[in-house]
């Protein structure tokens, strides 16, 4: 029997066939949207905690441990912030990940270090099972927060892109484009924060936990205090008392958090005369997880801090 092989289908048979999109796997919004810019059209990762989780403490659902056994990445801030999910990766073994705060060039800090805004501040990565990943992430050591700072957003975009074209180098030019779309995108978002903020620079502002040194470092804003010591730690009294003596002499506006009870703040706002803000999202639990997710949070930040703080 003769077979005719037409040139459309020789055609097909003669191509090398596409390599796959990799599976994504982040962990949370600012992650999922940096992901999801350098992805583009090309496919969409997978967003372990919705909103109102927390990224500190959190139970992975059996489809969540399914989806992270068949990731050909995952894509994190790191144990510093997430020890839970570092203790489900040790237990995958080889499975691929890429840790941002690991990248190198990224610009880190310690809590309390507002004043210093120097990419060269040094840190060695987080080893697994360091002891400062553990769940009472105590605001002490390395503040694990920096996606708040958009200079790192735009450095982790070209690193994203670069493990992307690594795992399908059919689409490498498609993540370098949209990396660099993105950083021009990260760039417009924080000189619209820069101008939104920029009139409330200066005036002191008390905060649910310590998140946001990052931001305010970069922006030139003031942080008081913190009400929570550590995500997982109560405020004892006098920390209480003395925090509250001290927003009443200096701090304009109490801001709680979205995935905290603000029942504390509430009270200190009665008992201060303070003014109590809207609810920061840093982890941008409300923005979903495409590609606006990460810019979004940041601007979410600074309309919350800036509506307060201008007494609107």
């Amino acid at each position: 029997m003769r077979y005719i092989i037409t040139s459309a289908v020789a055609t097909l048979l003669a191509q090398p066939a596409l390599a796959e999109v990799p599976r994504v796997v982040t962990d949370f919004a600012p992650a999922a949207g940096l992901v999801a810019t350098v992805m583009g059209d090309l496919g969409q990762p997978e967003m372990l905690l919705g909103q109102g989780a927390n990224a500190h403490d959190f139970q992975l659902r059996p489809s969540q441990s399914a989806s992270l056994q068949d990731a050909d990445l995952v894509v994190w801030i790191g144990p510093r912030m997430s020890p839970w999910l570092d203790r489900v990766l040790t237990g995958f073994g080889d499975l691929r990940q890429m840790r941002l705060l690991d990248v190198p060039g990224t610009h880190l800090q310690d809590f309390g270090d507002t004043a210093a805004h120097d990419h060269d501040h040094d840190h060695d990565p987080a080893p697994a099972g360091d002891d400062h990943a553990d769940d009472d992430h105590a605001h002490e050591g390395l503040d694990p927060h920096a996606w708040v700072d958009p200079s790192n957003g735009a450095l982790w975009l070209d690193a994203i892109a670069a493990e992307l074209a690594r795992l399908d180098p059919d689409h490498a030019a498609d993540y370098a484009a949209n990396a660099a779309r993105g950083r021009a995108e990260i760039a417009a978002a924080d000189a619209r924060i820069a101008a939104r903020l920029g009139p409330v620079q200066g005036q002191p502002f008390v905060v649910f936990h310590d998140a946001y040194g990052y931001f305010a470092a970069h922006y030139g804003l003031t942080v008081a205090g913190s009400v929570s010591l550590g995500d997982a730690t109560a405020p004892g009294a006098a920390h209480l008392r003395a925090l509250q003596d001290q927003a009443g002499a200096s701090a304009r506006c109490l801001f709680p958090e979205t995935v905290h009870d603000p029942k504390l703040l509430v009270q200190m706002a009665e008992a201060t005369g303070l003014r109590l803000g809207g609810a920061l999202d840093p982890e941008g639990m409300a923005q979903g997880d495409g590609a606006g997710a990460y810019t979004g949070t940041l601007e979410a930040l600074a309309d919350t801090l800036a509506t307060c703080l201008s007494g609107k």
